[in-house]
């Protein structure tokens, strides 16, 4: 029962907090509207500002890392590409406030687009686990990360409502300097928000206790113009990771009516140069290989207008939302070799235009149709060029993608909603997407000699879902669901060239075919009483023409020579076929109204046929997970937890990472291995007064030395973060 005292309401208003364990709690990324999680047939993972505030997160892929249910892998300190249910990169799809981020250069390789989005900003985020195409198109296969942002807040009173938010951090292990400004103006139907944030790291420390082989002994650095390899006075720390960067947003809300809700949302990322960690620890014959590699300024803008009305009579539609937006990618490559006097610098930049039109309709008392259309519109532009860094000369060399290329998708879907009666749910629906990609080759002819000027790319799908949410009491909730979905070629599959590992070199295909997946999903949910709540899942996905990287050949050449480099010709091809399965368990222990238990534990396999031979899948993750003892009154909260990881072994690894030595431990074979890890953790947020809060924590207590699977660099060692909030 809830209950509040008087003397605790202000202004007559009362605001309530959705109990995150419970089956009633909204979620929106399921349809784009609100609705009941008891209602979905897939597993949704939510997190509100409230277990955002307290994990606090440095950037949003620490913050999806957080939930237990995503693994990150990070090739540099500003990094975090995140990987579900064996699944990442441009097999998941990223929302922000309801907008696509993925775009024509998502790649199958790591990416690190997730940390442009402000933690600080953040309302709530919702993890969907599983396939998402039916309401969001291409790339949605392992699953949605839809991330809220901070609604402009109107005054419901006849006095202007203003909310301030300052925050300061600090983090030892990377020596982080965070600063943060909200502030929030409501007047009685306009509505403002403006949001900076500022981060800068520097070199992060590793571990003292754990693999050898992490350690950084020396690094390359300049001497008089000229590069030396100088002993790293500090092997744990890991020179050239820092970075920094700025968030900035600034929305206006405007309610016309109580139905009816106008909204404006800015949004502005850019990092500093940011060191890619990974490419500087390579070696070959014996000595560093690079002297530099970075990527350049990241930077990510977006502005979107989205309109809802909440309430009509309409025939059509009961709710209906539209909403369109421009974004802007930049981003940048420049590497250089040890004692070469060639730079090779690479751009690109890529305008994104889209809109979407969702609405809903009750068609009866106990049946609901979701259904809209989207159009997508990317154009890709691409800049290389090679400068002398000794007389400053400079040529054209081959660009990463094709210049000028376009990739277009135009989708229209429905879904409908059954609930004969308030146990049983039925969800079910379909979406027809067609896709088209044109790629200009001739800019890079000069360079590769390609047998093709251009490419034109076009690829339509059916895809569908089916599921039912049934809870026969209480205490059980049934969840089953099966889903097909689809990946069209994008402008990186097609047109990429660039050097994917040491010795290879990929160039571009024209003839790509989207890659398919058909899976399904069974979950049971036990509630005894609030007391022990079990949430368990098991999944199995099957992909076919699976777009992946391959050796091949360029005009019957094996080899041809790329940034000075003899190397092996490699395309993105349809073929393989792959079967990905997995279990998770989660479970929450509450003891009391102050203590509780909560544990989450994945397991995730995998298998990939190529030319009749099966190997594991490269983004299948170690079985991983977490358990949190967190106590709370009314001014302190502390949670010990710990965080653990799996061994994944040599013969279980993809061929891809068996090649990358240099990322890895080696076991007593020598051969390159993922070492199984654990941290031991405490965090602790204590309310000084109404308007200041203070946590901190200390990650890592025992200072151990591990990477995460696939990562380039080291995860910090014991780091102590404190922050420090206060709100006005």
């Amino acid at each position: 029962m809830f209950a509040i005292k008087k003397k605790d309401i202000k202004k007559g208003q009362v605001f309530l907090e959705t109990k995150a364990e419970g089956l009633d709690e909204i979620v929106i990324s399921a349809s784009k509207f609100e609705e009941s999680k008891r209602d979905i047939p897939k597993k949704i993972v939510s997190i509100n500002a409230q277990a955002i505030q307290f994990n606090n997160p440095q950037t949003s892929a620490d913050l999806l890392e957080a939930s237990g249910q995503v693994y990150i892998q990070k090739s540099q300190l500003g990094g975090g590409s995140p990987m579900i249910r064996g699944f990442s990169t441009n097999r998941l799809l990223i929302t922000v406030d309801g907008v696509r981020m993925n775009n024509a250069i998502f790649r199958g390789g790591n990416i690190q687009n997730v940390i442009s989005i402000d933690p600080f900003s953040i309302q709530t985020t919702e993890v969907s686990l599983g396939a998402g195409n039916v309401i969001y198109g291409s790339d949605a296969i392992g699953g949605v990360m839809s991330f809220y942002t901070h609604k402009p807040q109107v005054s419901y009173s006849k006095e202007s409502f203003v909310k301030t938010e300052a925050v300061l951090r600090h983090a030892t292990a990377s020596n982080e300097k965070t600063g943060h400004l909200g502030l929030n103006y409501g007047l009685k139907k306009w509505a403002f928000i403006s949001n900076a944030t500022y981060t800068s790291f520097d070199d992060l420390r590793m571990g003292s206790h754990g693999p050898k082989d992490y350690v950084r002994p020396e690094f390359v650095a300049s001497n008089n113009g000229d590069d030396v390899v100088v002993r790293n006075s500090n092997p744990l720390v890991q020179k050239f990771s820092g970075y920094n960067q700025m968030n900035l947003m600034q929305k206006v809300r405007y309610e016309s009516k109580e139905e009816l809700t106008f909204d404006l949302g800015v949004f502005y990322t850019a990092t500093s140069d940011n060191p890619r960690y990974d490419r500087l620890i390579r070696y070959r014959n014996g000595t560093l290989r690079s002297a530099e590699w970075y990527y350049g300024p990241q930077t990510w803008f977006m502005t979107n207008f989205n309109v809802i009305k909440l309430s009509s009579h309409s025939n059509l539609y009961d709710k209906i939302q539209a909403t369109a937006a421009y974004q802007n990618f930049q981003e940048s490559r420049t590497d250089r070799d040890f004692q070469s006097s060639i730079r090779n610098h690479r751009a690109e930049n890529v305008n994104a235009l889209s809109f979407n039109l969702d609405l809903e309709k009750g068609l009866s008392r106990r049946t609901k149709l979701f259904y809209g259309i989207e159009y997508v519109y990317n154009k890709v532009n691409s800049e290389a060029f090679q400068e002398n860094i000794e007389n400053f000369e400079t040529q054209a060399i081959v660009t990463r993608y094709p210049n000028g290329s376009t990739w277009q998708s135009a989708a229209v879907y429905g879904n409908i909603k059954y609930k004969p009666n308030n146990q049983v749910v039925f969800q079910s629906g379909m979406r027809y997407n067609y896709v088209v990609s044109h790629a200009d080759f001739s800019e890079n002819n000069v360079f590769l000699n390609l047998p093709f000027r251009a490419s034109t790319n076009r690829a339509s799908a059916l895809t569908g879902s089916a599921g039912v949410s049934w809870s026969p009491n209480n205490t059980i909730q049934w969840r089953l669901n099966a889903s097909s979905a689809f990946r069209a070629p994008n402008i990186d599959d097609i047109g990429k060239v660039f050097d994917s590992e040491p010795g290879a070199v990929v160039v571009p295909n024209e003839s790509l075919m989207p890659e398919y997946a058909y899976g399904g999903e069974l979950g049971l949910r036990l509630n005894f009483d609030d007391i022990l709540i079990l949430d368990t899942a098991t999944y199995y996905t099957y992909l076919n023409n699976a777009l992946v990287r391959r050796h091949g050949d360029l005009n019957g050449e094996t080899e041809i020579v790329y940034d000075g480099d003899l190397s092996e010709v490699q395309s993105i091809q349809n073929a393989s076929k792959s079967w990905i399965y997995g279990f998770e368990i989660g479970a929450q222990v509450h003891f009391n109204n102050s203590f509780k238990l909560t544990s989450q534990y994945n397991i995730t396999g995998g298998t990939e046929e190529t030319d009749g031979i099966e190997v594991p899948v490269r983004h299948v993750a170690p079985n991983f997970g977490n358990t949190h003892l967190v106590w709370q009154n009314k001014c302190l909260k502390v949670d010990g937890y710990l965080n653990y990881n799996n061994t994944l072994d040599f013969n279980q690894f993809a061929p891809s990472e068996k090649e990358k030595d240099y990322l890895y431990a080696l076991d007593q074979n020598g051969n390159p291995y993922s070492p199984s890890w654990y941290t031991l953790n405490i965090r602790s947020q204590y309310q000084i007064n109404k308007a200041t809060t203070l946590t901190a924590s200390i990650e890592n207590i025992t200072d151990q030395r591990y990477r995460t699977y696939s990562s380039g660099i080291s995860s910090p060692g014991r780091n102590l973060i404190v922050s420090i909030t206060y709100n006005l």
